[in-house]
């Protein structure tokens, strides 16, 4: 009973920043049911031959049960779909429902174990019970070998940092047995360690492959909102009705804009924009990319630290320049947890600006260390996009470019394709699929009507606007390389 409420009070809240850390929003209050299908099943032939179940909706509650006319019980299941979809809210919905005892009460134990948790002890050994105990923030847990009906949640598999070596990891079978933090995982993933506990793995489409499909009994897929779960989840998030109505007929008047909600995080971006936007008398163009949704919210969330009870020493063209530096130079290494010695470089009145305005989050970890993160991982790559964007029109620099140190690289003239074709091939070659989103944001930037609105930013940016077509012609030709489904639809979503 303690542990569920342990449980219950560290997931009841959504994770919003500071900005809400007075009046937190209870995830029960605002949760909407989200679209989740049965995808294609765990079998090593499964990318040729497709499951009949390919579209069969499934309850989050409920991955764990066999659909009807399946005998097989259900051990691991591996959870895709795109950024921002719904992954950790679903997670986060189905470990609140069994604390608060409304489902799965079959299962004795939950343990929540995150990616981005778990690469800060990547290098460390532990025994799986020790792991578990410095995790639950207990000494008191036992788990016993024959102990079944335990859930491991590993959310967020695209951020992994271990190795997850299944071919040559060493073999373990002892809960009591200290190893390496990925030997632990690749054993417990494989059955070896716990063979009867449950699995869940969530993850971006590009890092799914990282698990071996004869470990996967089940994949399902995160799809998002359908139409009605988008209007009931801005009814449930903004509480004036009129003004409620007033923004959904403006999201069905942009096709483009009303398809893309079906991304919740998407919605969780657009509510504070179009809010405000609504309420305004004069309305102005409401943004229909995704870059520019972004970069209004970006704009919202700046302005924060302009309030009257907050002066901070830091103009807002130094914040979004030194926080944009610090999210490019963590996403290039994958990381979306840094601490206060990667933000020495920010300088602390960018820090307390940027935590102040809801752009990032700081607690402490599980060695009671202070750790920093954007609110969400979309937030990072629009922020590291800008950086590059800004880099490259107000200081003709290619932040790709290892040379530009040099000074005859300082004073050669950098081309917009130059560095869109080093982004598409960074992007291409990543394997967890890491620089996706952030291809797709930067190339939004060299749009006429981003670089517009970036000047509320960035006044002192020179708007440089270039012929595209050598970038659209190198995309393209990469599309014709590249087979791989997932590559394929992000440099297509690139167009």
């Amino acid at each position: 009973t303690k542990f569920k409420t342990n449980l219950r009070t560290k997931f009841q809240h959504l994770h919003e920043g500071i900005a809400k850390q007075g009046n937190p929003t209870l995830l029960n209050e605002i949760y909407t049911e989200l679209h989740m299908t049965e995808g294609e099943n765990g079998e090593t032939d499964s990318s040729s031959k497709r499951e009949e179940t390919e579209d069969t909706p499934i309850n989050s509650n409920d991955i764990f049960k066999p659909l009807l006319g399946q005998e097989q019980p259900i051990r691991t299941v591996l959870t895709k779909g795109v950024a921002g979809v719904g992954k950790t809210i679903s997670v986060q919905k189905f470990i609140l429902d069994w604390a608060e005892g409304k489902a799965n009460q079959d299962i004795h134990l939950i343990f929540p174990l995150p990616f981005r948790e778990l690469n800060l002890l990547k290098d460390q050994t532990f025994s799986l019970q020790a792991l578990l105990q410095l995790f639950m923030g207990t000494k008191q847990l036992e788990i016993f070998p024959n102990e079944d009906k335990i859930l491991f949640i590993f959310d967020g598999l695209d951020e992994c940092h271990l190795s997850l070596d299944f071919q040559n990891n060493m073999s373990l079978c002892d809960v009591t047995e200290s190893a390496p933090v990925d030997v632990l995982l690749t054993n417990l993933i494989a059955g070896n360690l716990l063979p009867s506990a449950l699995i869940w793995i969530t993850s971006r489409p590009a890092a799914a492959d990282l698990i071996p499909s004869e470990c996967v009994h089940r994949v399902t897929e995160v799809r998002g909102f359908n139409d009605p779960q988008k209007e009931e989840y801005f009814r449930k998030r903004i509480s004036d009705g009129s003004l409620t109505n007033r923004i959904i007929s403006h999201l069905k008047s942009s096709r483009c804009l009303y398809i893309m909600c079906h991304i919740p995080v998407f919605c969780w971006i657009s509510a504070p924009v179009l809010e405000k936007m609504s309420s305004q008398t004069v309305i102005g163009e409401i943004p229909k990319t995704l870059t520019q949704m972004y970069t209004h919210f970006l704009i919202i969330q700046i302005k924060i630290k302009h309030e009257k009870d907050y002066e901070m020493a830091v103009n807002d063209e130094a914040l979004v320049f030194r926080l944009g530096k610090l999210a490019f130079q963590q996403l290039m290494k994958s990381n979306s947890i840094f601490f206060e010695e990667d933000l020495r470089e920010c300088g602390t009145d960018v820090i307390k600006a940027s935590v102040y305005s809801g752009l990032c989050t700081c607690r402490e970890d599980l060695l009671q260390k202070k750790v920093y993160s954007f609110v969400h991982l979309t937030i990072q790559e629009h922020l590291a996009a800008l950086y590059v964007h800004h880099s490259f029109t107000k200081n003709n620099i290619n932040v790709f470019d290892v040379t530009h140190k040099s000074h005859e690289a300082k004073n050669k003239q950098v081309s917009i394709f130059d560095l869109h074709q080093k982004a598409v091939d960074e992007a291409v070659k990543s394997k967890s699929g890491h620089l996706d989103l952030f291809l797709r944001f930067l190339l939004g930037f060299s749009l006429e009507s981003n670089q517009t609105l970036l000047k509320v930013l960035l006044p002192q940016t020179e708007s440089r606007y270039h012929d595209l077509e050598k970038t659209v012609k190198y995309i393209k030709k990469k599309i014709k390389k590249h087979p791989t489904p997932e590559k394929f639809i992000n440099l297509f979503n690139c167009l």
